[in-house]
């Protein structure tokens, strides 16, 4: 089974930069997507649904802002758009669960805490919230596999320049130890289980050279409960792939 993620930062823009055709050669079982910043009704029907898959929107109330999709070769059991039950996130469009005979996937958007830290407080409720989302869908005894944008570093190999960011959204204190809970907890870092070195990224400022020179964050993720991890075939990143700040992730499952 093979699934990606994506934050595409504008899925119009991204289909400007290439995404149909990236999309046909992937060839993937399921593909979600973050940031997409669209309505259904807004896209050709060319991306809107495209051949052979079912697709599943999830835009944010407020235009052009957020919002998730996921596309699937295999029609789910059920899609859920109110993943975490919770008006101010789930009005945003940021979290979709799907479930399958064999898994329940979950694709997440999860907050930016913003430069000034204003929204670190709503960013923390949300991790809480997924977190008590995840240990439920547990509890089915299928393997749970969440997927996105979390806008967090984990770790100091996650980003190319630690020690002057430890003050910046993304790498604040708070925010790496909600990850070190979640891990904790028993679910795994697909990326790290496969590759522990350093310099691969998910993410690159717009600056010029930036992403040239790899000066980057690893932001985005799979991660499934560990007692599935057996499970696991491969993760990968796609960073060669452009059309958004993000690149592709990559994960293929036995």
């Amino acid at each position: 089974m093979k699934l990606i993620t994506w934050n595409v930062n504008g899925i119009r823009a991204a289909q400007r930069h290439g995404f149909i055709k990236w999309f046909e050669e992937q060839a993937a079982d399921v593909v979600c997507l973050q940031e997409i910043k669209a309505t259904p009704e807004q896209l050709d029907d060319e991306l809107k649904n495209p051949v052979n898959y079912h697709s599943y929107w999830n835009p944010a109330q407020k235009p052009g802002y957020s919002g998730t999709a996921i596309f699937s070769k295999r029609e789910p059991l059920s899609v859920t758009t109110e993943g975490l039950g919770i008006p101010k996130f789930d009005s945003e469009g940021r979290v979709m669960i799907a479930e399958y005979p064999t898994v329940n996937l979950v694709n997440a958007y999860f907050p930016n805490s913003q430069r000034d830290h204003a929204r670190l407080d709503y960013k923390i409720d949300f991790c809480a919230a997924m977190l008590k989302l995840l240990e439920k869908l547990r509890k089915s005894g299928k393997p749970v596999v969440l997927c996105g944008d979390f806008n967090i570093a984990h770790k100091p190999i996650d980003l190319r320049n630690p020690k002057a960011n430890e003050e910046c959204a993304g790498y604040l204190p708070e925010e790496r130890a909600w990850m070190d809970e979640l891990t904790g907890k028993g679910y795994v870092d697909t990326f790290r289980h496969f590759t522990p070195d350093p310099h691969h990224y998910t993410w690159w400022s717009y600056r010029p050279g930036v992403r040239t020179k790899n000066i980057g964050w690893r932001l985005d993720y799979f991660v499934i409960n560990q007692e599935s991890q057996d499970r696991l075939k491969n993760t990968l990143h796609q960073p060669e792939v452009k059309g958004s700040d993000h690149c592709p992730v990559l994960l293929q499952l036995k």
